[in-house]
């Protein structure tokens, strides 16, 4: 049976909301078979019942998130329809109440799935926390975020974050230079979320004074590392004599963080993942959580979760021949 739902959106809300050329319309449409058209006072959705509750139900949620500030681009439309559709819609305005970090620029950091909330509370909780999950679910930037967000409430004398220098198909030895200039171009999405976070001259002053430390893991052999909060990315790639050093660094006072995707592994053929073993071997242990993201919690440009699904789709259907 059809119906239809009117609703009334609030002084510059209904913009921010139809998105740019009505993308965010258009999107939400063909998630929840309904047709949205405008009115004087807001929008009319018209279609099946459940549909027309989900849609409306996400129409409010997104309304409240942009009168707090909130950017609601089309990621964050695709992330919150999948809640709708889950009949979570009530819990979208809760995952954006509190900013994970502000930037340099005043720009709120938000968690923008359920995944990324429970790793974000995870990290604050524990001491060692591992997250696990596919490129574009943010599993490093809000690390960093929170890293950020530590030191500016003081709870971090340092940053320090780090990878090992394994590279994805290139040879390192031919690039000029020594180790750390070798590893610059694989350090540089930490760069570039520090610079964000801090603003370029914060950023420069800190590494300065040394409270900001971005080396490779060799760097970290025979330290230890107290009052800091550390974040190993890439950790896929370390051998399992890698991360067990790494590991041991963690002095007093210290929070770790360990990112990484195990299906992209670079190890030379035969090398057992430090990363995965530590997940199996220490999950349980008081203090330390291990976090799984999906390609469901990929906030990067929509077509990164569609390939990285059709990836795992030829990966399992070549297993299972």
């Amino acid at each position: 049976m059809t119906e239809e739902r009117e609703i009334r959106l609030g002084g510059g809300v209904f913009a921010r909301l139809t998105g740019a050329m009505d993308g965010n319309l258009e999107l939400m449409e063909k998630r929840f078979g309904v047709r949205i058209t405008a009115t004087d006072e807001g929008l009319r959705i018209t279609g099946e019942g459940a549909g027309v509750d989900a849609c409306a139900e996400l129409t409010d949620a997104l309304s409240e998130l942009i009168s707090r500030g909130v950017n609601v681009d089309k990621v964050t439309v695709e992330r919150c329809a999948d809640m709708a559709e889950r009949g979570d819609a009530g819990e979208i305005t809760e995952l954006f109440r509190e900013p994970v970090a502000v930037t340099a620029h005043g720009k709120k950091i938000y968690c923008k799935t359920f995944n990324q909330r429970e790793y974000c509370r995870a990290i604050k909780k524990n001491t060692l926390t591992f997250g696990i999950g596919p490129a574009g679910t943010g599993k490093t930037y809000l690390a960093v975020a929170l890293a950020v967000s530590a030191f500016r409430r003081g709870d971090a004398d340092r940053i320090i974050l780090t990878r090992p220098a394994i590279e994805a198909g290139e040879k390192l030895g031919f690039l000029p230079g020594d180790l750390q200039m070798k590893v610059d171009p694989y350090l540089r999405p930490l760069y570039d979320a520090l610079e964000e976070l801090f603003g370029v001259e914060n950023y420069n002053r800190l590494i300065e004074r040394g409270i900001i430390e971005i080396a490779p893991l060799a760097y970290m052999r025979g330290r230890t590392l107290s009052r800091a909060f550390i974040i190993l990315d890439e950790a896929q790639n370390t051998t399992e004599e890698q991360m067990k050093m790494f590991l041991t660094r963690m002095g007093e006072g210290s929070k770790v963080v360990v990112t990484g995707d195990v299906t992209q592994i670079d190890l030379p053929q035969g090398g057992r993942s430090g990363l995965k073993q530590a997940a199996a071997i220490l999950s349980g242990i008081d203090g330390i959580a291990v976090c799984r993201l999906t390609d469901r919690d990929v906030v990067r440009h929509e077509l990164v979760q569609k390939i990285i699904r059709a990836y795992e789709t030829r990966g399992k259907n070549e297993t299972d021949a």
